[in-house]
C-alpha cells in the first residue's frame, strides 16, 4: 500500500488494478463535518491528523433518501460527509492531467460511491481522477433566512462545498502525481449545471482549467423562489421557517420533508411546472455565489477563459419515464397543460407532433420535456460559450439497440458508464439495456480517450463549435436508429423560443 503526504497529514491507498499500477485513496476528507454549530454554514477547512490515516473505503454519503445500487445508504449520524477519493496511475507519474467528477442526482440523491463512478479506467487512460461528495437537499441547497445579528447561512452550501474540494485539489494533488494547472471538472445532470455554476462562480476561478458537462439541466431558481420551498419544507417539517427552527429540524427530518413536498407536488396535476418532475433544489440566483443563470452568464462572457466539452443524450426523459419520476402525460389536454405551465408555444408542440408522425402522446410529451430539461439548454451552454469567445465542443450521445424487452433507449445517465468505461457493473446494465456487447467497449474505450485527450490538451478529436450549430460528435448512432435529426427539433426551438427555468 502507498502512502500520500497532504496538506492535513498523510494517507494510505490501496492497488485496485491487477498489476497494482494504479492506487485508490478514498475517503479523504477535504473540508470538516458540516453540522452541529456549523449546520448550513460555509464549508471548513478539514482538521489535520497524526499518523497515516487509512483511507481504503467510501466516506460516508450526505443526508437523503435515496438507495442506489451498488452504493452505500445515508445513516442518520454520518457527519463526515465531505470526502472525495482520487485513483492515481501510480509511481513514476508527475504533472498529469486531472478530472475531478461531480455527481448528479437533481441536487438530493447521490454519492462518489457509485460503482458507474469508479475511477480506475479512467486513471488508465493516463489521468488523475477525483470523485467527491458535496452537501445535497436543503443542507447544500436549501434557503435559510437569517434576522439581524445572526451569522449569514449562505445559500448554495454544495457548490461552496465544490469549491473547497477544488482548492483541496489545488493544494494536495501534485502528492498523487497530478498537475494542478490541469484540472478539468466535469458531471452529469445536476452535475453538469454544477459545473457551469462554478464556471461562472467568481470563487471558483482558477481553480480549473477545463469543464465537461453531460446533460445539464435548466433549473436555478431565484432567492424568492428558494424561500418560497423553505417556507413549504418548513410547514411540512413543523418548524418554524427561521434558522433556528431548521436547525432544531434533525437532517433526517428535512430530507423526509423535502420528499413529503415533493410528492405532493407529483400528485397534483394543478401544481404547475413543479408537477412534471418535482425537484425541488437546484442552485440557487443569489448575487453571491452565483449572480445569475449559468447560461445567462455564459452568454455574457463569463467564465471565457476555461474550455467546455458538453454532451447530452437523444432522449433523455425516457429514463425519468421508466423510473417513474415524471408525469405519465397521454391525452391531448394534458399535453396543452404541460405547454401551457411551461409558457411553451402551441406551434412548437405541433412542430414536434408533425417531425414524430403517428407517435402516442407521452412520446411527443417526453420529447420536449427533454429538450426543455437537458439536451436544448446543454446545447445552448457550448454555442453560447463559443458565441463569447470561449473554447467549446458539443457531443450527443445517440447508442439505441433492439432488445428483448424493447427498445434500448439513448436516455439520461446511459452515456456515463461508457465514458467511466465501468460497462461491466451490473449495477449500470439497467442504464445501458444490458450487459454490453464488443461494440459497446469499443465505443466505451472511444469515450474514455476523448475524456483524456480534453484533460490533458483541451481537443477532445473533433471540430470546435462553431458561433453557430458547428461540429458535432455523435456517439453510437446506428444508421437505422437515429430516427429524426437531432438539429429538426433545435431549430423548433430556435423559432418558438426557450425559457429558462427555476425548481
Amino acid at each position: 500500500m502507498r502512502v500520500f503526504t497532504t496538506v492535513a497529514g498523510p494517507v494510505r491507498g490501496r492497488p485496485v488494478t491487477a498489476d497494482g499500477g494504479t492506487v485508490a485513496v478514498l475517503g479523504i476528507p477535504y473540508a470538516a463535518p458540516p453540522f452541529g454549530a456549523h449546520r448550513f454554514m460555509a464549508p471548513r477547512p478539514a482538521p489535520a491528523w497524526n499518523g497515516v490515516r487509512d483511507c481504503l473505503e467510501f466516506g460516508p454519503v450526505a443526508p437523503q433518501s435515496a438507495e442506489l445500487p451498488g452504493a452505500p445508504a445515508w445513516s442518520p449520524g454520518d457527519e463526515d460527509i465531505l470526502t472525495l477519493n482520487i485513483w492515481t496511475p501510480g509511481a513514476g507519474h508527475d504533472a498529469l492531467p486531472v478530472l475531478v467528477w461531480i455527481h448528479g442526482g437533481a441536487y438530493v440523491f447521490g454519492s462518489s460511491a457509485q460503482p458507474d463512478f469508479d475511477g480506475a479506467a479512467l486513471a488508465g487512460q493516463g489521468l488523475v481522477v477525483v470523485t467527491l461528495n458535496y452537501r445535497l437537499g436543503f443542507e447544500g441547497f436549501g434557503h435559510v433566512p437569517v434576522s439581524g445579528g445572526e451569522d449569514v447561512c449562505p445559500d448554495n452550501r454544495g457548490l461552496l462545498d465544490q469549491i473547497a474540494a477544488l482548492e483541496w485539489v489545488r493544494d494536495n494533488i501534485g502528492a498523487f502525481g497530478g498537475d494542478p494547472g490541469r484540472v478539468t471538472v466535469a458531471g452529469q445532470s445536476s452535475g453538469a449545471t454544477a459545473v457551469a455554476c462554478l464556471m461562472v462562480t467568481e470563487r471558483a476561478r482558477g481553480l480549473f482549467r477545463r469543464a465537461v458537462a453531460h446533460s445539464a439541466v435548466n433549473a436555478c431558481a431565484p432567492v424568492a423562489a428558494a424561500a418560497r420551498t423553505t417556507a413549504e419544507v418548513a410547514a411540512a417539517a413543523g418548524v418554524p421557517p427561521t434558522r433556528a427552527g431548521l436547525r432544531s429540524a434533525s437532517p433526517a427530518t428535512l430530507v423526509a420533508a423535502s420528499d413529503q413536498v415533493a410528492d405532493g407536488y407529483r400528485r397534483n396535476p394543478d401544481s404547475g411546472q413543479r408537477h412534471y418532475d418535482p425537484a425541488i433544489y437546484g442552485p440557487v440566483v443569489d448575487g453571491d455565489t452565483l449572480r445569475a443563470d449559468p447560461l445567462t452568464a455564459i452568454a455574457a462572457g463569463a467564465g471565457r477563459e476555461v474550455d467546455l466539452m458538453v454532451c447530452h443524450t437523444t432522449e433523455e426523459c425516457r429514463l425519468l419515464d421508466a423510473v417513474g419520476s415524471s408525469a405519465e402525460i397521454t391525452s391531448e389536454s394534458r399535453l396543452a397543460a404541460f405547454a401551457a405551465d411551461f409558457g411553451l408555444a402551441a406551434e412548437l408542440v405541433d412542430g414536434y407532433r408533425a417531425l414524430m408522425p403517428g407517435a402516442p402522446v407521452l412520446d411527443i410529451f417526453l420529447a420536449v420535456y427533454g429538450d426543455l430539461l437537458f439536451a436544448e439548454y446543454s446545447s445552448r451552454l457550448a454555442e453560447s460559450h463559443a458565441r463569447a469567445g470561449g473554447t467549446a465542443y458539443l457531443a450527443r450521445f445517440d447508442r439505441r439497440r433492439g432488445g428483448e424487452g424493447g427498445p434500448v433507449r439513448a436516455w439520461h445517465c446511459a452515456d456515463i458508464p461508457f465514458a467511466f468505461g465501468t460497462l461491466d457493473e451490473k449495477s449500470v446494465h439497467f442504464l445501458i439495456g444490458g450487459p454490453p456487447g464488443p461494440a459497446d467497449h469499443t465505443l466505451s474505450a472511444r469515450m474514455m480517450r476523448s475524456w483524456a485527450d480534453f484533460a490533458a490538451t483541451g481537443d477532445p478529436g473533433w471540430a470546435r463549435t462553431g458561433a453557430s450549430a458547428g461540429a458535432v460528435m455523435v456517439w453510437g448512432a446506428e444508421a437505422d436508429a437515429a430516427g429524426t435529426p437531432v438539429d429538426a427539433f433545435r431549430e423548433l426551438w430556435r423559432t418558438a423560443g426557450y425559457p429558462l427555468l427555476a425548481p
